[in-house]
């Protein structure tokens, strides 16, 4: 039986312009792992990331509890970033809400990259976390007071935080670690 045998996670994209390798890279684990993943972004329709690929979401992000096969809350629920990120996800009214609510519930939350504005503007990142690489997501933190790590991958309690595309195994383990009990390396 695999490690996460049994977890749902819940992956939110933007609806344009993601960074496909957080995307793949976190979902590819999970899956390997035997965690069944759901990715949502705000329409729902397909959507291209910054390198053309294509992904076909599997809803919108308002039906994040109408998922078949979803009872209750995800174990997980993890933002990828991406250029998209800044006009998809971080002013969405609905994505702070799932995440305090999951992160409440005791489920591991995390962002990648961009996306980590959207953590902090939520109030679920108190301590250093890594620099994303987009210079518009770390002016958008530090006018927040985030304070910057020195490592790729940050964890604490159950927010999990990665740096974007270059840290994604890192991450996704850590989050892997988190489901199956296991204390992050």
């Amino acid at each position: 039986m695999s490690a996460l045998s049994g977890k749902n996670v819940l992956i939110i994209i933007p609806k344009s312009q993601h960074c496909g390798g957080e995307l793949v890279g976190v979902r590819s684990v999970m899956e390997y792992e035997g965690a069944r993943v759901v990715v949502l972004s705000r329409s729902g329709q397909e959507a291209r990331g910054m390198n053309q690929e294509r992904c076909q979401p599997d809803g919108m992000i308002i039906d994040w509890n109408k998922q078949p096969g979803v009872e209750g809350k995800y174990h997980a629920v993890v933002l990828v970033g991406g250029k998209g990120a800044r006009k998809s996800l971080w002013d969405d009214p609905i994505v702070p809400q799932i995440l305090t609510d999951h992160y409440r519930a005791g489920s591991v939350v995390g962002a990648m990259g961009s996306a980590l504005v959207v953590l902090a503007r939520a109030s679920l990142i108190t301590e250093d976390i890594p620099e994303p690489e987009e210079e518009s997501a770390r002016n958008e933190l530090e006018g927040l007071g985030i304070a910057y790590a020195d490592r790729p991958v940050t964890c604490y309690g159950n927010v999990v935080a990665g740096q974007g595309a270059g840290a994604v195994e890192i991450f996704a383990r850590t989050v892997g670690d988190l489901l199956s009990g296991k204390k992050p390396s």
